[in-house]
């Protein structure tokens, strides 16, 4: 069985229309289902719809989170809700191809792979600042990390190894995409073009890209500590360049003036510091995050038809 998770926010008019549309699809090429649908604290009416849609349909389960705990909790949410051979894990706004989903399946089913990745063939009506911005994360997190994520997503097939292997992880400070390609195992690729979006606009602002890749890029690396040794290294060679240029100055009679000097030193320095502090202070607050062992997320409400021992439907 096949299990499809689709994380959910401010979806009311998506919901339905994808479920319909992935039902569909794999109905046609015979594959066994269940749609898991993750409502991440929405505020429009998502969960009424969801409860609509899970009480008509056996097959879908839709599950409501306390509030809204990103994107990547709702993954996890939906991968420990899963109980098929193999997750599917897409977004709702449609722009993951419910076609792409059975030749996953496929490769999956038909050759020795724990994985399928699904990799944009192109970016869609992306504007030119989001292509920038996307290629300047993926090219340091691929430098950071050692690994190939250049125009990856998280639709994906993982089989049920890798989900377990993904369970296994601990931290609650998650990076999907980089995780499930950390875990290793053997894996293929299915390319794929992102459709435009039937119904509303993406979630993604400007900021929350921006706050997205920094928490991305600290939570699967510590590379961004290592910039607090190079700009020690930078600070070391200019002092001693500046040092050996005052006292040949000194010797010869033509030293800089004093005052002019201090202050340029002082401002180097002192921003050297306070951004290597704020650097560390992000890791601090990250392993603080940590420490508490907070679950990745809270289930409010669950919406699913259940058969009790008496056949009856709950």
């Amino acid at each position: 069985m096949l299990s499809v998770i689709i994380p959910c926010l401010n979806e009311e008019n998506n919901v339905k229309r994808i479920a319909a549309k992935v039902a569909e699809v794999l109905e046609r090429s015979g594959i066994e289902f269940e749609l898991i649908f993750i409502n991440d604290g929405s505020q429009d009416g998502t969960w009424q719809r969801l409860q609509e849609l899970a009480a008509n349909d056996r097959r879908i389960t839709a599950v409501d989170l306390s509030k809204n705990f990103g994107k990547e909790s709702a993954i996890f949410a939906g991968l420990d809700m899963a109980k098929g051979d193999a997750c599917v894990i897409m977004d709702c706004d449609m722009q993951h191809p419910p076609e792409t989903i059975v030749e996953m399946y496929d490769v999956w089913k038909n050759n020795d792979v724990d994985m399928v990745e699904g990799v944009k063939a192109d970016r869609g009506s992306e504007s030119a600042a989001y292509r920038g911005m996307s290629r300047l994360f993926y090219k340091l997190i691929n430098k950071a990390s050692g690994l190939q994520l250049e125009n990856s997503s998280d639709f994906r097939l993982i089989d049920r190894r890798v989900t377990e292997a993904l369970s296994r992880m601990p931290e609650r400070l998650t990076f999907f995409r980089a995780m499930s390609s950390w875990v290793g195992f053997r894996t293929a690729k299915v390319y794929f073009k992102v459709a435009e979006r039937e119904d509303g606009e993406s979630k993604f602002t400007l900021r929350s890209l921006i706050r997205y890749a920094v928490n991305s890029i600290t939570s699967f690396t510590s590379a961004p500590m290592q910039i607090v040794t190079v700009c020690g290294l930078i600070t070391f060679v200019i002092s001693v360049i500046m040092g050996i240029d005052t006292l040949y100055n000194k010797f010869f009679g033509g030293s800089a003036e004093g005052f002019s000097t201090v202050i340029i030193l002082q401002l180097l320095t002192s921003s050297i510091i306070m951004f290597s502090l704020g650097v560390i202070g992000f890791y601090l607050a990250k392993i603080y995050e940590e420490i508490k062992s907070r679950p990745r997320y809270i289930v409010r409400d669950i919406a699913k038809i259940y058969d009790d021992d008496k056949g009856e439907q709950a």
